[in-house]
């Protein structure tokens, strides 16, 4: 049975890095995964270790040794055991998933001869070894299934909010490299939490990508959506009114107004930024409309092209006025999909060049699963329930009968 040392975290931290010397990193992060696995472990059984308490579910039965590879190094951690055999942990699955995505377009790109001396040199520091073809399609395709079950899940639930958003990759494909469009879907789900529905590669981003996309989801269930917010572009605006009838689009606020302030000249561009922002800040639509007409008036005497801009395309923005004040902040921007968009960057910009569309799904997907589960394990994200308050102080009285009729 194997040993473990225990000792407080500070103190263990402390002899980590003073005794150290081939990888710090290594060491402290399998420090930090062994303590979560204790955690995991007393969560489980409902007790610490020779805890005397009524609340105990089992009892404690050793360790089991077990290497996590990691992009630091492999760490030799000691896995709890129950005497019931119950406990299982979760860390693996989770930590591994897009770490291995990311070795596994590494050695893709040494194995099949479109890496550089530098990717080469990476990959066996990475993994310690070299690997054959058939090793790294062994690995491709467990990932590979993995990955796929989890972009065609099932979807029940309504999700009235999508926020959808695209990015570019260079991928080589039959000996070019060419820029593929990285399609990624957000939905609010039932609990008001954050969750990616959708993530494909396709060759560019228009109205027919998209709306094989949003037919996908409909197919898997995707249902009560309401509001689908993007940036100005054509292809989505066109798939949204096709799929999604009588929902709303909006447009981002934060794009519109990167569209719009270079047509202010060089020292109005603050007054311009502020004038939108208290626009889009009001409290309902009628305030939005009158600071919105105020400001026509100032900037068709300054700059008539602002003005003319502002009165054809700002409408657009203000679709999120017509859902709950609470929500508002959260639905009328890609601000989400774009700040996930640089974790994805941190990911492949390792890679550079993807040695084919496969490759690249499976880094991207894995990093999307990834971001998803922490997403559903974290905080809501909005308060649903308010949807449907809101929906009902919005309808109309019923008509009084007049009497004698």
């Amino acid at each position: 049975m194997a040993k473990k040392k225990t000792m407080p975290l500070n103190e263990a931290i402390q002899e980590v890095l003073a005794t150290s010397e081939d990888n710090p990193l290594r060491s402290l992060l399998e420090l930090i995964c062994q303590q979560a696995l204790e955690v995991e472990i007393t969560d489980h059984l409902g007790a610490e270790a020779y805890e005397r308490t009524s609340d105990r579910t089992g009892y404690r039965n050793g360790y089991k040794p077990r290497t996590l590879t990691t992009a630091v190094g492999d760490l030799n951690l000691l896995i709890p055991q129950d005497r019931d055999g119950t406990f299982s942990t979760r860390l693996f699955e989770r930590y591994q998933r897009s770490d291995k995505a990311l070795v596994l377009a590494l050695m893709e790109m040494y194995v099949k001869g479109v890496s550089t001396r530098k990717v080469a040199a990476i990959t066996e520091k990475l993994c310690g070894k070299s690997f054959s073809s058939q090793q790294v399609s062994k690995l491709a395709r467990d990932l590979d299934a993995n990955v796929e079950s989890w972009r065609t899940r099932p979807l029940s639930g309504d999700r009235p909010y999508l926020i959808v958003d695209a990015r570019y990759e260079k991928v080589r494909i039959n000996g070019r490299v060419i820029s593929q469009g990285i399609l990624v879907v957000i939905a609010i789900n039932p609990e008001g939490k954050r969750e990616i529905v959708a993530v494909e590669v396709a060759d560019t981003e228009n109205a027919t990508t998209w709306s094989e996309l949003f037919k996908s989801l409909k197919r898997r269930g995707l249902s009560g959506v309401k509001m689908v917010t993007s940036d100005d572009h054509e292809g989505i605006k066109a798939a949204v009114r096709r799929h999604f009838q009588g929902a709303s689009w909006q447009r981002c606020q934060c794009h519109f107004i990167y569209n719009v302030l270079p047509l202010a000249p060089k020292g109005q561009k603050k007054k311009l930024h502020a004038d939108l922002r208290t626009i889009f800040d009001s409290p309902d639509l009628e305030t939005a409309k009158d600071h919105l007409s105020e400001t026509l008036d100032r900037w068709v005497l300054v700059r008539p092209d602002v003005a003319s801009k502002l009165d054809s395309d700002i409408e657009d923005c203000l679709s999120c006025f017509f859902f709950p004040e609470p929500h508002r902040k959260r639905i009328r921007t890609t601000n989400c999909p774009e700040r996930f968009n640089q974790e994805i960057r941190r990911r492949t910009r390792v890679v550079r060049i993807f040695p084919n569309r496969a490759s690249a799904l499976r880094l991207i997907g894995a990093v999307c699963m990834e971001q998803s589960d922490e997403w559903e394990t974290g905080r809501r994200y909005l308060d649903v329930g308010l949807l449907a308050d809101w929906e009902l102080e919005q309808r109309p009285e019923p008509a009084l009968a007049v009497a004698g009729r």
